[in-house]
Formats: structure tokens, sequence, C-alpha cells
């Protein structure tokens, strides 16, 4: 066959004929959505609006600038495993490792829980990412919904788990996007129920600096569940680092499919350097709750609006037409998440982040003109 002939049969450029090669779930799906905020107030993503202080800025500059870049991570990432394990207070012949965000960490679980006919379960709306790392790991996922109030369902989970028999349950402490800090023996008898059927529990604690309880005092009890956190909120959404810690011998089975050198020099070091000033960082936290309770006390005053109780950095609002408000408040340069089509329980819902003193005033202001 000549050149020629061989160039004319083959496919022109503009074919989608790859396509084939791309699983036909993956095609169906969306791409998880960043909104774009630019020359918007940013408060949709539960980030900590507080920025490092200018002395800490030099400080930690400086402290980059002189890592070597040229090396792969080392025994510095060791240093910091210990000193989250110091930092949350982890109990004796438990282990830590750590994720780029609590996103890969839920990709982990996925892979090193994919036995065949493997299902993971967790309240619903709750956060995403554990539907969908199921999804595509070929797992089946069960959601079992809230209640009207966003408790949870404590008959339905507890049957959930004894039809469905899951490898994992996912309980969010608190919830996203609710906020909400579901009820301790509810959470107990759930964590019971997994247990005795074999399964595993997985405790986020991502909003766990806003909160008033932690199941860290719970956790040494049982030889099942893994507890799940992120340095996102605590103040360090860029640097994404997550952490989860767990019985030793659970968390080595895990570890086993993290990829090499999934934390970077830089994560690493910022992380470190966040933890040696950890109290700049929880007098942001305490802010942010004050701002949160003086936001949700001004919210409920209005008319025709429902604010839900939250134990993390965002406020859930109900009001009769969260897509106009929505579009009216970002008219105004305010950016929030509209979640009302997420789920049917959140129908009219909007979920605001809890931002500075000015940001929360002008929030405020927006909200009240576009309801």
């Amino acid at each position: 066959m000549s050149e020629n002939q061989h160039s004319s049969k083959s496919l022109p450029p503009s074919s989608n004929a790859w396509l084939q090669h791309i699983r036909q779930d993956v095609q169906s799906m969306q791409a998880y959505a960043i909104q774009d905020a630019t020359g918007l107030v940013k408060l949709d993503a539960m980030e900590n609006p507080h920025g490092l202080p200018p002395n800490l800025q030099l400080k930690l500059g400086a402290r980059l600038g002189a890592l070597a870049l040229n090396r792969y991570p080392g025994e510095r990432v060791n240093v910091l495993r210990k000193a989250l394990a110091n930092y949350a207070q982890m109990p004796p012949d438990f282990d830590i490792m750590l994720g780029n965000g609590s996103d890969e960490l839920i990709t982990l679980i996925s892979m090193a829980c994919d036995v065949p006919g493997a299902a993971f379960l967790a309240p619903v709306p709750g956060f995403v990412m554990y539907a969908v790392s199921a999804q595509l790991q070929g797992v089946k996922f069960h959601g079992v919904p809230l209640t009207a109030n966003f408790e949870l369902d404590e008959t339905a989970m507890l049957a959930a788990i004894v039809e469905h028999k899951p490898a994992v349950v996912y309980l969010a402490y608190p919830n996203n996007p609710t906020g909400t800090l579901w009820n301790a023996d509810v959470i107990e008898r759930i964590v019971v129920a997994q247990g005795q059927q074999g399964g595993l529990v997985v405790m986020d604690e991502a909003y766990q600096p806003f909160a008033s309880q932690t199941y860290m005092d719970r956790i040494a009890q049982h030889g099942h569940v893994l507890l799940m956190r992120t340095l996102s909120k605590f103040g360090l959404a860029g640097v994404r680092l997550g952490y989860m810690l767990g019985p030793k011998a659970l968390i080595a089975e895990i570890d086993k499919v993290r990829p090499p050198y999934n934390i970077s020099v830089l994560n690493c070091e910022c992380a470190l350097f966040a933890l040696e000033h950890a109290e700049v960082f929880a007098q942001q936290a305490a802010e942010i709750r004050q701002e949160r309770e003086k936001l949700s006390q001004s919210l409920a005053a209005l008319p025709n609006v429902h604010v839900f109780p939250s134990q993390a950095n965002m406020l859930l609002v109900r009001m009769p037409d969260a897509t106009k408000c929505f579009e009216g408040m970002r008219t105004k340069g305010i950016l929030v998440k509209n979640v009302s089509k997420m789920h049917p329980l959140l129908a009219h819902c909007l979920r605001l982040t809890v931002g500075t003193p000015a940001e929360n005033a002008q929030m405020l202001a927006a909200f009240k003109e576009s309801l």
C-alpha cells in the first residue's frame, strides 16, 4: 500500500473516533463546575476569608524560597504527619496518611475498597464527591435522604445498612451543604450497626474548626472507623492538604494505593508553617463562628426566609425563589452557591459562606435587595 493510499484511509483530524475509548458513564457525566468569581465577593466555596498577616507572609515566602524544589518530597512529609497527629490528638495505636485534599483520600478509599459487588452509602444531600468517586471506581452508591430538617433518618440508615451491606458509610460531621451537626447518639448507633456487618465508617470532619463537637473523642472505641479532616477550612484551601487517621492496620491497607510523592514539598511546608502558627488560624475560626451567628440571626429576621442551624462556616437558607435571589446577588457583586437543584430536599435554597464582617454586611444587603 502506497503512502497516499494509507493516508486516504486514515480518519480525518476532526473525527471523534477516540470517544470509543472513553467510558460511556464518563461521557454522560458533568465535570465539577467552579463558578467564575472575577470581580465578585467570593462567598460560594466555604473558604476561610482571612489571608495570612503580612509578617507571616514574609516568613513563609522566605521559607518556601529555600526549599529544594529539585528534589522529591522526603522525610519532611513524615514530620508533617507527626505534627498533624499531635495537633489532632490522635489516639495511640492509630496512624495517619496524607492526601492532596480530602478529595484524593476519598478516591483512595474507593480504590482500596473496590471489591466485587461493593457498595458505598451516605446520607443525601451531602458532599458530592462520595458518589462521584464511587461511580468512577465502578462501585454502587446508595444515598439515604435526610429528614426535611436535614437530620439523619436513623430508621432509613439502619435499614439501608442491613439491605445493602455497604463496604463504606460516609458521615460528614458537620454536613455539607447543610451545615448540620447530627445527633451523636444516632451516629453511634449507625457506627455500631455498620461495624456489626463488617463495614467501614468514614467520619468526614472537614468543617471541624467551626463545630462544637468532634468524633475524635470516640474513635478509639472502634476498629472500623476512619476520621478524615482537611486544612482547607483551617485556612489553607489553596494548599490542598487533607489527612485521615485510623487504626494502624486499616490505614496501612489504604495507604498501599496512595501515589508516591502525592504531597509536594510546597504543600508540606505550608502546612507545617500553619501548624506552627495555629493560634492565628484558631482566632480566625472563632471570628467566623461569631459572624455565622450574627449573620444567621439577621437572615432569620427577614420575612419568608428560613435559616437552618449550622455548625460549619456556611448557612443554608430557604426563600421563595432561590434562583431569582442568586442572580440578584450576583448582579450586586456577591457570589454564593445556588444549591436549589442539587437535591429535592434543597429546593429554594442558597448556601452562603460566612466571610469577613465587611463581606457579610455586603452579602446581607444584597440578599435583602434580591429577595
